[in-house]
């Protein structure tokens, strides 16, 4: 998860069809640290990411079609927070083709799933 000075927090489209925060697969022999700042840039083309802190792991599926679960595919996502201080957002990953800053509150209505919803109203008095 990035925030930037204003507090905002991006969310990115997933094949222009739903939105989540920033996240992807770890690559083999891959610290999750640095997968998670891997991720960030491809989804958002941000480089100047400064650490804050650890905010914690959920599992969920992933999205299926018309808002429905994938049972095939079980995801376990830890999620970082980071902070940027750029405003300007150009993802690199064709997957991911628009990406926003957006409020706390405009966050938790826009993500797709309900357990990314739920994560991020469970973590939003930690930032």
């Amino acid at each position: 998860m990035v925030i930037n000075e204003s507090n905002e927090i991006i969310v990115v489209s997933n094949r222009g069809v739903s939105w989540s925060l920033p996240k992807g697969k770890i690559m083999d022999g891959e610290d999750v640290l640095v997968a998670a700042e891997r991720e960030i840039f491809e989804e958002t083309g941000l480089e100047d990411l400064e650490f804050v802190k650890e905010l914690g792991v959920y599992g969920r599926y992933r999205n299926g079609p018309n808002g429905t679960e994938d049972k095939n595919k079980y995801k376990t996502i830890h999620v970082f927070l980071f902070k940027s201080s750029k405003k300007k957002l150009q993802p690199v990953d064709p997957h991911n083709p628009e990406a926003r800053w957006v409020t706390r509150q405009v966050a938790v209505e826009m993500l797709t799933h309900q357990k990314d919803k739920e994560f991020l109203q469970s973590v939003m008095d930690l930032f």
